[in-house]
């Protein structure tokens, strides 16, 4: 428990730290795009200035995801870091749909800029952005991989401005503009729908896919006065945090039953890492209305 807790705190401050580089440089880019006189530039401002808004949401829910179980909320806050990550994914598309807006009539008429300007305001893109993803890189949560993916999106973004501000202080092909962020669009809508539905499939309460029902049951029948196993259900509350909850039938009613969930729960968290265990006893000929379960 004190390990996942200390991963939830390490992601508030991740998504914190992400949340005031991202706000800083979208400030420094409204500057910058007006002063090259490049609208690539202040349209991707305005891009950044949404992504500042989905991390201030995302450091809200991930903040709110750390507090302990109330009455209300039995199992704790944690979902609501998957709720962050969940708006950001709707943001991302919502803005990747943008980007592909302005790049089709860019291709079709394409415009020149300040390409010297754009090149240094790119440098910096790349090292403010870059910084922001190395720093949420080294997170476990689905809501910090989903913000990274904002920002990586910027990274790509400003690597596609250095690439082609460069090229055109040589060649006049300001084309190159549209066409990489064309890219750049289609490899952030990939990562954003494989995010989505791992989001959607924690919501719906699939077992993680690390993890197998009928390897934990077999395990579990290894220990010495355990005569099967039933009604098993995994879930994960926010991707980190996973929860079971089983029937376990004795070898005979004369066992230690709280011996046998010691042992049991021991060999979930070191084995399978499953921090929060229910486990029922079934006593041998017991009628279970779960034993058919799975």
């Amino acid at each position: 428990m004190g390990h996942h807790h200390h991963h939830e705190e390490e992601a508030t401050k991740n998504i914190k730290t992400a949340f005031f580089l991202n706000l800083a440089f979208t400030i420094i880019e409204i500057i910058g795009g007006l002063y090259t006189n490049s609208l690539a530039i202040v349209s991707d401002a305005i891009h950044d200035f949404g992504d500042s808004i989905s991390l201030g949401i995302s450091w809200y829910f991930q903040k709110i995801s750390t507090k302990k179980a109330t009455q209300n909320y039995s199992y704790g806050y944690k979902r609501f870091s998957l709720l962050g990550a969940l708006i950001n994914s709707i943001i991302l598309i919502i803005g990747s749909i943008f980007i592909i807006k302005e790049a089709i009539p860019r291709l079709i008429h394409p415009q020149v800029s300040d390409a010297k300007g754009m090149m240094w305001l790119a440098i910096l893109g790349v090292l403010v952005n870059g910084a922001a993803v190395f720093k949420l890189r080294k997170g476990n949560s689905l809501n910090e991989r989903v913000v990274s993916l904002h920002l990586l999106e910027d990274v790509l973004g400003w690597v596609a401005v250095l690439i082609a501000s460069v090229v055109m202080q040589f060649w006049e092909l300001p084309i190159l503009d549209p066409i990489l962020s064309l890219a750049i669009t289609g490899y952030i809508f990939f990562n954003v729908f494989k995010n989505l539905k791992e989001s959607v499939q924690i919501i719906l309460q699939k077992v993680p896919d690390h993890l197998s029902i009928k390897s934990i049951e077999k395990r579990l029948t290894t220990i010495e006065g355990i005569q099967s196993v039933h009604d098993c259900h995994i879930w994960t509350m926010d991707g980190e945090f996973y929860v079971l909850s089983l029937h376990l039938v004795l070898t005979n009613t004369m066992i230690n039953a709280s011996a046998i969930k010691k042992q049991a729960r021991s060999l979930l968290i070191d084995e399978f890492h499953i921090e929060h265990s229910t486990l029922e006893i079934d006593m041998p000929k017991e009628d279970c209305p779960y034993k058919d379960c799975n």
